[in-house]
């Protein structure tokens, strides 16, 4: 397996031909190889769901490189170290916060969590040729923001940075008689400039790099998890970090991921980011 491979779980249900096919159309574009994995405690089990799956990418994507792997034990654990030289890794997941063959609260969110790579999990129930949508934290997230141009470049899409904030708490202060002019209010005004110029300036760089892309930077004043969710209505896919932390016995996601993971309208792509 190379790194430009893209991976995915599958396991028998209808969520995972979907996942399956999602994986194997984002493999065309970026013309790499799909390595189709099913883990199961006995390994004799994938034999009939792989040969399925790789008759499905053979009918639907003829000439379209593909490999099956039988892993035993854990699909969390086996999806992870197979993402470790993977470009992308893909799973499935059903409705708003249903669960699959894969078990999406078990395997998906844990996934998220330990992923060595992007992470797509595919849900949603619209077709998927709207625009890319990036939810963007601050310029620490320039790989995510990175990752976001190089898709809408694959797809020919535009692309949508969504920036969120809520003003910050200010101690109360006598008003002044001049509109803005009060220590508490010019403060304010500086940290709202400060915090719309935010995705303009994180995605400067990345603007000449990709001239060819259509950016539409946005900011908003709403929790991210609110802006996102309702702005994935009209995405074919949204592009989001998770930064990852850590506790004394597993890595936790932050309240955006896990929104999103739960419940976007849209596919979602988890770029780690610690």
């Amino acid at each position: 397996m190379t790194a430009h491979d893209v991976v995915v779980g599958v396991d028998g249900t209808l969520v995972a031909v979907r996942a399956l096919d999602w994986a194997a159309d984002e493999a065309v574009r970026r013309g790499a190889t799909l390595r189709i994995v099913y883990a199961a405690p006995d390994a004799d089990e994938a034999a009939p769901i792989l040969a399925s799956a790789a008759t499905r990418i053979h009918e639907r994507h003829f000439g379209l490189p593909t490999e099956t792997t039988a892993a035993e034990g854990d699909a969390v654990r086996a999806l992870a170290r197979e993402s470790e030289h993977a470009a992308l890794t893909v799973v499935g997941t059903r409705g708003f916060g249903g669960v699959t063959g894969l078990q999406f609260g078990s395997v998906s969110l844990r996934l998220a969590a330990r992923v060595h790579g992007p992470l797509v999990v595919v849900r949603g129930d619209h077709p998927c040729d709207g625009e890319v949508l990036l939810g963007l934290a601050d310029d620490a997230h320039a790989d995510v923001a990175a990752y976001a141009f190089q898709e809408a470049e694959r797809r020919g899409a535009r692309l949508r940075v969504l920036h969120s904030w809520t003003h910050r708490h200010t101690t109360p202060e006598l008003p002044s008689p001049l509109p803005a002019t009060s220590p508490g209010q010019r403060q304010l005004a500086q940290q709202d400039r400060a915090e719309e110029a935010v995705p303009r300036f994180s995605i400067a760089g990345l603007r000449e790099r990709y001239p060819e892309v259509e950016v539409e930077p946005r900011t908003v004043r709403t929790s991210p998890a609110h802006a996102l969710l309702e702005a994935t209505r009209d995405a074919s896919v949204v592009v989001i970090g998770a930064q990852r932390h850590a506790s004394w016995h597993r890595p936790r996601l932050g309240p955006v991921t896990h929104t999103l993971l739960h419940r976007s309208h849209c596919p979602v792509v988890v770029v780690p980011t610690g």
